[in-house]
């Protein structure tokens, strides 16, 4: 099964992603913080991580420069999960050393696309159930938190 750990620090953003990823078969871990995400990597080994970038103790530009850093964890697929989504935003974070941009609020669809870039090699291994066009969550959307 693929293994994605959401590192975000809003309760609810946590809880839609965990359910758009679940409903598609992805296993999921959660992070409240910088910190915590970069324990859970070295623990859980996930295949993606989406990243919040305004989070407490370590942000997400500092979080995916530690990874970065790491020989081990150097080539794991980070998706920035952000509101800053001004001009200029999505290459600033694109070229810190994120492989993808996701802005808030989060479409369904939006992050389907980003998993299958990402992680479309892996799929053949474990791929999660594809949705009839009717059972899919296309129109949640992840809310603009606080965390930014």
């Amino acid at each position: 099964m693929t293994k994605i750990l959401i590192a975000e620090d809003n309760p609810v953003n946590r809880e839609l992603l965990r359910e758009l990823l679940e409903i598609r078969g992805y296993v999921v871990e959660e992070a409240c913080d910088g910190e915590e995400a970069l324990r859970m990597i070295e623990r859980a080994q996930p295949d993606l991580l989406l990243l919040d970038i305004g989070m407490p103790l370590v942000d997400g530009f500092g979080v995916v420069s530690k990874i970065r850093e790491n020989p081990r964890l150097a080539s794991l697929p980070v998706v920035a999960v952000t509101a800053y989504a001004m001009q200029g935003d999505r290459e600033k974070i694109l070229n810190s050393g994120f492989n993808g941009y996701l802005s808030k609020p989060v479409n369904a669809r939006a992050l389907a696309e980003e998993l299958e870039r990402l992680l479309g090699k892996q799929e053949h291994r474990s791929s999660p159930p594809r949705l009839s066009h009717e059972a899919q969550p296309s129109g949640k959307t992840l809310a603009a938190g606080s965390s930014e």
